[in-house]
């Protein structure tokens, strides 16, 4: 059975307590002999886990995972998390895998069928861009499309035209219009991320490519919705 990829947002300010389902997470489930704990630099992630009055004893598991051993350790990670181990990712501070080493071990837990989630963050756009896995070093934020078929076709076109990254969001009902769109466009031949309903009980995400991601929008009821389509 797999394990997951739990995202773990951190406090940009030292001086401020983590998120409270973080902590509550993590308090429950740090010291399970199948999670894993990894944290961007030893002596940080020391000092905040102190900080948030997380248990002392749990810092033993701290499996540091940075520009440094990312390329040593994915493989592995992703073994353990696939035979069932659950693994929390933490950076510094800020949003862990957005513009950051674990964008990989993200990519690659998708690949491998493995569940990618987060705790609560209030931001859906990065939320959803860090959770795709793909690389977002440069990214269009292509925002809502026009509600207007012909015109929206229009847009998907010069979207397709470019090379980078692009994120697109609308109202739920309109899903499966830009799903049909992007399929008769050029974009059809990218990587795809689909995150539905994110931080909620309902929350889907679907990674693939674009026939996958048209198959698994079918059986959705007007979600809330982000779509994040690779780079040419």
């Amino acid at each position: 059975m797999n394990g997951k990829l739990i995202l773990i947002p951190t406090p940009l300010d030292e001086a401020l307590p983590l998120e409270p389902v973080a902590h509550s997470l993590l308090l429950n489930e740090c010291l399970n002999e199948n999670v894993i704990l990894l944290v961007e630099e030893h002596k940080v992630g020391r000092q905040r886990w102190i900080k948030w009055g997380l248990p002392r004893e749990a810092i033993d598991k701290f499996v540091l995972f940075n520009e440094h051993t990312q390329e040593e350790l994915r493989t592995s990670l992703v073994a353990e998390i696939k035979n069932g181990k659950s693994a929390f990712l933490m950076s510094d501070g800020g949003l862990p895998a957005f513009c950051d080493p674990g964008q990989k071990l993200v990519k690659a837990c998708h690949e491998k069928g493995i569940t990618v989630t987060s705790s609560p963050f209030p931001n859906s756009i990065s939320l959803a861009v860090a959770m795709s896995g793909i690389d977002h070093s440069r990214f269009l934020f292509a925002g809502f499309l026009s509600s207007e078929h012909s015109e929206r076709k229009k847009e998907i076109e010069q979207i397709a035209s470019r090379n980078e990254t692009v994120v697109m969001m609308d109202t739920p009902y309109r899903l499966n219009a830009i799903i049909a769109d992007i399929g008769s466009s050029r974009l059809k031949s990218r990587k795809f991320f689909l995150a539905t309903n994110l931080n909620s009980v309902n929350e889907k995400n679907f990674y693939g490519t674009f026939s996958e991601i048209q198959k698994a929008s079918e059986s959705l009821h007007k979600p809330e919705f982000i779509l994040v389509i690779s780079g040419s």
